[in-house]
């Protein structure tokens, strides 16, 4: 992975410049392989599993994103094994996104690694925030959700839908709301 001081920068939660060249040559990159992908048919199983491999930086067995499929640079994404993602995923991967084994995206789910500076003068100064997602194994979150910067989802975790997911989550629960907090705990594995 070709690496410059910005993008050392924006993988180290540091605010960065995303017209930095080397970004921007890698999110053109992503937006041909997306393009690619979603332009794929419901036959083209290999065809879509290959663009994975290639856009993806990491992709475990058995993983199905039904298109339309969106993300900012798909090498940072690493997708566990049996992984199933619903019409409208976007991912903005301006940091590692870490999506764990058994883990199911309704329809319209949406990570969010990228921010900007809430301080208007920094804002317009051009210079973005990203910050780690991490989806531990077999959650499910349900349709609309948005999961933002920063966020932790523990295993087995489930979101309801309509969730925007500001803080992190623990394992094992079922969390709801915006914004989203447990609503209750589960039983532990048997």
């Amino acid at each position: 992975m070709e690496t410059s001081i910005e993008k050392d920068l924006m993988l180290a939660g540091e605010p960065y410049l995303s017209a930095d060249p080397l970004l921007v040559l890698e999110r053109r990159n992503a937006r041909r392989l997306t393009r690619l992908y979603n332009a794929t048919t419901e036959d083209e199983d290999d065809l879509r599993r290959s663009i994975l491999a290639e856009l993806l930086g990491e992709v475990g067995e058995s993983v199905q994103i039904e298109p339309p499929f969106r993300c900012d640079y798909g090498s940072l994404i690493r997708v566990g094994a049996n992984f199933y993602a619903n019409f409208g995923c976007v991912i903005l991967d301006c940091n590692r996104v870490t999506i764990g084994r058994d883990v199911m995206f309704a329809p319209d789910v949406h990570i969010y690694a990228a921010t900007h500076p809430t301080d208007p003068v920094e804002r317009i100064s051009g210079r973005e925030l990203a910050f780690p997602v991490t989806i531990g194994d077999r959650v499910w979150i349900g349709g609309g959700s948005k999961i933002l910067p920063g966020v932790t989802i523990g295993e087995g975790t489930t979101i309801a839908a309509g969730s925007v997911v500001s803080r992190s989550i623990p394992a094992r629960v079922v969390a709801a709301g915006v914004p989203c907090r447990v609503i209750r705990e589960l039983d532990p594995p048997a």
